[in-house]
């Protein structure tokens, strides 16, 4: 078992503020190129790897509407959505992620607003608090789906949307340090994979270094049967390829919606 003296959600909240200060790619901030374009109406996003959201997964105006970008800090989802018109809070666990999307935010003149907590949380909000909710690839950082699944539907209005982006379980099969060294599929661990149970000790922290990320895999009845316990209907599926790399990985993605 790999050894975390703290508890994950704190780790990873400090691993994020790292991969902040490092330059990882989904915490580097849009240009204002791409503020000013979607402003006048060219824009999209990505849940899932590097391929744009379907633009017919989101309502067919976002003006005045409220949108929730959940785990989705960095300055890339949340800035664009409020250049193209939408009221936005971005939510996440990294304080250095949402200082990416106020720093977006505060240069191109912006109206959005930041809360820092625990996606399995989302008490900050009050029921049907908004239209849509974004969250892409981020739940292999969280320990348990349920709640994440349960508070995006409390907090979505009724006929409201959840885009969600994740990873393909199976990549959690194969042992991840040779995968990324040498490209090699090599079949190593029991589904669902955790680091914190599935790696001897000090594994983690040669391959990746003890401030790394904790991950996670969640079996597809926890990703898909677990929007649908907590009352959403799947409108859309979508997979993009990736190449797997520690952290954020790629990945499918669903478009549930509230009835």
């Amino acid at each position: 078992m790999s050894e975390i003296s703290t508890d994950p959600v704190a780790h990873n909240r400090r691993a994020w503020d790292r991969e902040v200060e490092k330059g990882n790619e989904w915490s580097r901030p849009v240009t204002p190129e791409v503020i000013a374009k979607a402003r006048a109406g060219e824009w999209s996003i990505v849940l899932i790897g590097y391929q744009p959201v379907d633009p017919t997964w989101f309502p067919s105006d976002l003006a005045g509407r409220d949108v929730l970008c959940l785990a989705s800090g960095g300055g890339q989802q949340g800035p664009v959505l409020a250049a193209a018109g939408a009221r936005v809070t971005v939510f996440d666990n990294s304080p250095g992620q949402l200082a990416q999307d106020e720093m977006v935010a505060a240069r191109d003149g912006l109206d959005l607003r930041t809360v820092l907590g625990d996606a399995r949380d989302l008490s900050a909000f009050a029921d049907a608090s908004f239209d849509l909710v974004v969250h892409p690839v981020s739940n292999l950082f969280i320990p348990e789906l349920a709640p994440v699944w349960r508070e995006s539907h409390r907090v979505l209005r009724t006929g409201g949307t959840l885009l969600s982006g994740f990873v393909n379980p199976d990549i959690y099969l194969f042992d991840a340090h040779v995968l990324d060294t040498r490209g090699e599929l090599v079949v190593r661990h029991r589904l669902p994979y955790s680091d914190l149970t599935h790696l001897e000790p000090g594994e983690r922290e040669r391959n990746w270094g003890a401030e790394a990320p904790i991950e996670y895999s969640h079996t597809l009845t926890d990703q898909i049967g677990g929007q649908t316990a907590a009352g959403f209907a799947i409108t859309a599926f979508a997979e993009s390829p990736t190449t797997r790399t520690r952290p954020r990985g790629g990945c499918p993605a669903t478009s549930p919606q509230r009835p």
